[in-house]
């Protein structure tokens, strides 16, 4: 065992800047319910035979499930199912009540929509620390190439984009690149506009205030509201219950926020301050961003956006 000693939190925040998938991993009990928990521990191991691994915490209500089944399943998540990462993700509740699903291999869960899904007979189980290792034999596999992979990052959900770099129009002797595809396309003007953007603003945010881009979208909502539930922020902020409450104990440390009671937060008077702050950096940033726009120009361009939003 190792002598180090870590800051457990501290720990999970550098491990959060690995970003992974997204995967609800099924079975059945011993009674034959079917068990199915998030997990974001999957990964491959090998390609002949066809092995894939995850890990479950000991703690987990679910864990003699997992042990004792000879089968289970992998449902990789596609970007629009963070409810369903969510709800598999919660404790006392029938997390299959609401779910579309039918059974596979060893009668283990397959989730009717997925990006991509593995059914697994149990290979090997091994101790790790405080989780336990499972290893999968992949049987029966499926993806969908159609549904974009749900991806989790520095605590929060996120989706996989190809990289801007990939996407940059070709330089050509021609300076007038309103007929190119990709430097007049919708998608790509929104995407390069977010990246440049926030790429200025939250090193400006972090320098001022200390604080991360998660704290940012928290205290951000908390500028209208200063009282407000957690299981309201967990769909305002795109992060699951734990690693919200990772991400508020932080918050509750550095006295930027603090608990009424078990499920609701206010801003101290740091926190307000704080925010106040950041939001006259941001609205600075915009500014500065829009100036060579008129005002009648800001505002149809914010009703347009607006409007696309609804639509979609």
């Amino acid at each position: 065992m190792s002598n180090t000693e870590f800051d457990a939190k501290n720990l999970r925040r550098a491990l959060s800047q690995f970003p992974t998938g997204v995967t609800v991993i099924t079975t059945t009990d011993t009674d034959g319910n079917p068990v199915g928990v998030t997990a974001s521990s999957f990964n491959s191991v090998s390609m002949d035979p066809a092995l894939i691994l995850w890990s479950i915490d000991k703690g987990a209500n679910s864990l003699s499930a997992f042990q004792e089944s000879k089968y289970f399943a992998v449902n990789v998540l596609a970007s629009d199912q963070v409810a369903t990462s969510n709800n598999f993700a919660s404790r006392g509740t029938d997390k299959f009540a609401n779910a579309q699903y039918s059974l596979g291999l060893g009668n283990a869960p397959i989730l009717e929509h997925y990006a991509a899904q593995f059914e697994c007979k149990t290979w090997a189980v091994y101790d790790g620390g405080d989780h336990l290792i499972l290893v999968g034999e992949v049987i029966e596999y499926r993806h969908n190439d159609i549904a974009a992979p749900l991806v989790f990052a520095r605590g929060s959900y996120a989706i996989s984009t190809q990289h801007p770099e990939m996407i940059k129009p070709a330089e050509t002797d021609n300076k007038d690149n309103d007929t190119d595809f990709v430097n007049d396309y919708l998608l790509y003007l929104l995407r390069e506009t977010y990246q440049r953007f926030s790429a200025d603003l939250y090193p400006k945010l972090n320098q001022a205030c200390d604080v991360t881009p998660e704290e940012w979208r928290i205290l951000a909502r908390m500028t209208s509201a200063p009282t407000i539930k957690v299981n309201k922020l967990i769909d305002m902020v795109m992060q699951p219950e734990d690693s919200l409450r990772e991400t508020i104990a932080w918050m509750v440390a550095k006295e930027l926020i603090s608990y009424l009671d078990h499920e609701t937060l206010q801003a101290t008077e740091q926190g307000k301050k704080i925010a106040e702050q950041m939001k006259a950096i941001a609205l600075n940033e915009e500014r500065q961003l829009l100036e060579q726009l008129s005002k009648e120009q800001t505002q149809h361009l914010k009703a347009s956006l607006k409007a696309i939003i609804n639509k979609l």
